[in-house]
């Protein structure tokens, strides 16, 4: 049984979408067990409580740099004996100490289709606005595993999102949410936590049917 942690800095809606994929029976061979998030105010940790899913504060603003919390969070980690790391809504870029770490053992969700509309400052809404504003028809989600490059690492699975007229970030957003992120976020977990993703370069593959 893989243990997994996810890493937090809000609301946690694509915590719940995992925590939800949990209760169904659908994390096969992974079971969450810590959430960890860089603020102690954080909505995601109260979804973690009412889970019964141990929470825990690595605060951003208690460390000098990203550096010292990266070195803290990967302390904590190896504490909790975690297997994987998923990154859901994680507002804070990690060193290299994480991925040298967990290689190949970091998720991310991203709200766009890699390579399009990612890397540094491309996060939340502003991804939506982005999209909406270079005129695409087509948008949606990326799960990839994380590198030392934002938005860079080998890509896992992708999910496609019509744009509709008339959208605003706001319903883009939700949208992309209900339709790929909480869709291909739990079914990547479980294709880590099976053993079934392989990594040769950028090319991931994924060993039997989905």
């Amino acid at each position: 049984m893989t243990r997994i942690a996810v890493l937090v800095s809000g609301g946690g809606t694509n915590l719940q979408a995992l925590i939800d994929a949990q209760a169904r029976g659908e994390l096969k061979n992974g079971e969450i067990a810590a959430v960890l998030s860089s603020r102690a105010d954080a909505y995601a940790l109260e979804r973690a409580q009412k889970a019964g899913i141990p929470g825990y504060v690595v605060a951003r603003k208690d460390f000098a740099s990203n550096r010292e919390m990266t070195v803290a969070l990967v302390d904590k980690l190896k504490e909790l004996d975690v297997g994987l790391v998923v990154l859901a809504g994680f507002l804070h870029i990690l060193t290299e100490e994480m991925v040298q770490a967990y290689p190949n053992a970091i998720l991310n969700v991203h709200p766009a289709l890699i390579p399009s509309f990612c890397g540094a400052g491309c996060y939340g809404l502003h991804v939506h606005e982005k999209a909406l504003a270079y005129g695409v028809k087509v948008t949606g989600a990326t799960v990839h595993f994380v590198n030392e490059e934002p938005d860079g690492g080998p890509i896992v699975l992708q999910k496609a999102v019509d744009i509709l007229p008339g959208d605003t970030p706001e319903v883009l957003q939700r949208r992309v949410m209900e339709q790929a992120e909480w869709v291909i976020l739990p079914e990547a977990v479980s294709l880590f936590c099976q053993g079934r993703l392989s990594v040769e370069g950028r090319i991931v593959t994924i060993k039997g049917e989905i």
